[in-house]
């Protein structure tokens, strides 16, 4: 497993959640202009600027941010 930062796996947590909020509500602007943020902020770490993001590196950060993600909203829920 890949030490990924943890304000970069807090932004892709963000950015999943923020995701599965547009799905549920489609076509709500503040949320799309949230992913787009969430994206940018993500892509352009500078974590990536030191080694280049492989397939593999993208699904484990994805992973990592769905996992934190699913253990939030079972103990929230």
């Amino acid at each position: 497993m890949r030490p990924f930062p943890d304000d970069l796996v807090q932004a892709q947590q963000e950015w999943n959640a923020t995701y599965r909020q547009l799905a549920a509500r489609p076509g709500r602007t503040e949320l799309r202009r949230r992913l787009r943020r969430l994206s940018a902020q993500v892509l352009y770490h500078p974590y990536w600027q030191q080694r280049r993001p492989s397939p593999s590196a993208w699904r484990e950060l994805r992973h990592l941010g769905d996992s934190a993600a699913d253990v939030r909203r079972r103990l929230t829920g």
